[in-house]
């Protein structure tokens, strides 16, 4: 658990889960309004779990040449870091709205440790999640080779958080070919389906959510919030 503010544990870090398709242009901007909320101390600390629509988006160090094939599937910009990835039903977002000011102003270690979460959330999924040097997100190993489960691409704004991960579990595995995902070419890119674990959303969700305590050092802190809700 990083180091943090005593006062950041008095706070209660919200948990949100939507269970119906959020579009992406949404999202961004329900994060931002959250963020901005947080800026001026009348939000809490936020994990949001939810799906996108099919779409296509293009980090802040994305290469054209990496758009291979959009086919149908739109292509948004986004501020995020990193490059071109891909989100759709059967895929689980992650986006983590934390303070790192009063945390550990450390954006390295924050990746570490959201690297850490989807570790520790694929093991209770009876997955080995890994990291690579040089590749960010997390790995798995298969028959065919390496292959990639889970995305990060994080934007942090006066040092608090946003966007965050995607973890793979029933995807259409063929729109990652319409992409060179995250500007890595030459690996691949697996699921929980493909790898024969759990697929449902309540399973995989209570993984996330219980690994994202673990991690972020808030055992039953995590309360269930609305978007705008003042902090208590």
């Amino acid at each position: 658990m990083p180091d943090t503010d005593a006062s950041v544990l008095d706070r209660p870090i919200g948990f949100r889960r939507s269970p119906a398709p959020i579009a992406y242009a949404t999202a961004v901007t329900t994060m931002e309004a959250h963020v901005a909320a947080m800026h001026q101390g009348e939000a809490d600390e936020l994990l949001w779990l939810l799906e996108h629509p099919d779409v296509y988006t293009a980090g802040t160090s994305a290469d054209a040449a990496e758009l291979l094939d959009a086919g149908d599937v739109p292509v948004v910009r986004t501020g995020r870091g990193g490059r071109f990835t891909y989100h759709g039903p059967g895929q689980r977002i992650g986006y983590v709205m934390l303070d790192l000011k009063r945390r550990r102003p450390d954006v390295r270690c924050f990746v570490h440790d959201l690297e850490a979460w989807l570790i520790r959330a694929l093991a209770k999924l009876d997955v080995v999640g890994e990291r690579r040097a040089g590749r960010v997100g997390i790995w798995v190993r298969t028959p065919t080779g390496e292959a990639k489960i889970a995305a990060i691409g994080v934007r942090v704004r006066r040092w608090i958080t946003y966007h965050g991960v995607a973890l793979n579990v029933a995807p259409n595995l063929e729109r990652f070919a319409g992409i060179v995902p995250c500007g890595l070419a030459g690996f691949g890119v697996t699921s929980l389906a493909a790898l024969g674990r759990p697929t449902d959303d309540a399973t995989v969700d209570a993984a996330l959510r219980t690994a994202f305590v673990e991690t972020f050092g808030r055992l039953n802190d995590v309360a269930e919030v609305d978007f705008g809700a003042p902090r208590r």
